[in-house]
């Protein structure tokens, strides 16, 4: 990797708290000199060691450009971005609503989509860019009671591989990462559909013990830091991977049978493992 074509200067979006904290501050002390970029700064919040914050909403237009721009204006150029900010929300697809399904698909694929566009053209005009865009485990299958997240999962995967192919002429390398559940979440960044939360629900039993399960795997998954040592990899080699999936074995495990049989078979193993005592009322 020439000197030219080497990444040194990193944006992370997301960076105030989860994954994406754990990023910024492993790229920063590997020598990347990494801006974090999270709304929550101008409020206050102390930013990852060794980053410097940069104030950044992803549903925002303005913002999105303040903060490329101001990066650009500090070190003439910007080599890469890694687009981690997201939220999660809990609930059933009949009970997601409307406006709680755009609120996850506004924040994790078109905040993405709105910092890659904005991006793109100072990467182009460089002929030198890298993106890293976190998918997750969920964008390679579908989970009960993670639709919303799931949608927005399986968009960034579809969009990123077009991102790809266009790109590719002009220097620009993109890579999803893929996560399985990593330990130390940012739980505040977690909702639940209402309707799914009621005792009344028709899926109240089926939900309450999926959600423990998802819980108590998110809480005995990875450390953080498997996934910032993925995204360091990632942006060190000269020609990176497409894909990148972090992730226990059971779940390699998942994702294989998910394409290998995939189907109604696939879906019953689902739902043994996540509610193997409870049925629809």
């Amino acid at each position: 990797m020439t000197e030219r074509n080497k990444v040194s200067v990193v944006l992370v979006s997301g960076a105030s708290s989860g994954l994406g904290r754990a990023v910024a501050e492993h790229l920063a002390a590997k020598g990347f000199r990494t801006y974090a970029g999270a709304r929550s700064f101008a409020k206050g919040v102390s930013g990852p060691a060794g980053c410097e914050t940069v104030d950044l909403n992803v549903l925002d237009d303005a913002s999105a450009r303040s903060a490329i721009n101001y990066i650009i204006e500090r070190e003439g150029h910007i080599d890469a971005l890694v687009n981690c900010a997201a939220f999660l929300t809990f609930g059933s697809c009949e009970e997601t609503s409307a406006d709680e399904l755009q609120a996850v698909m506004q924040t994790n694929f078109l905040g993405m989509a709105r910092m890659v566009r904005t991006v793109l053209p100072h990467m182009r005009a460089q002929k030198f860019g890298r993106i890293v865009n976190f998918s997750s485990i969920n964008g390679l299958l579908g989970i009960p009671f993670q639709s919303a997240y799931t949608a927005s999962k399986h968009a960034i995967e579809g969009w990123s591989e077009c991102l790809a192919q266009e790109t590719r002429r002009y220097g620009v390398r993109v890579t999803l990462i893929e996560p399985g559940d990593c330990r130390n979440g940012s739980h505040k960044y977690r909702t639940c559909a209402a309707a799914s939360e009621q005792e009344h629900s028709p899926y109240a039993l089926w939900y309450q013990a999926a959600v423990a399960q998802i819980t108590h795997d998110e809480d005995h998954g990875m450390p953080q830091s498997r996934v910032a040592n993925a995204v360091c990899a990632v942006l060190s080699r000269e020609n990176p991977p497409a894909r990148c999936l972090v992730a226990r074995i059971d779940q390699r495990f998942a994702v294989f049978l998910h394409k290998l049989i995939g189907g109604n078979f696939f879906y019953r193993i689902m739902e043994a493992y996540y509610a193997p005592k409870h049925k629809e009322k």
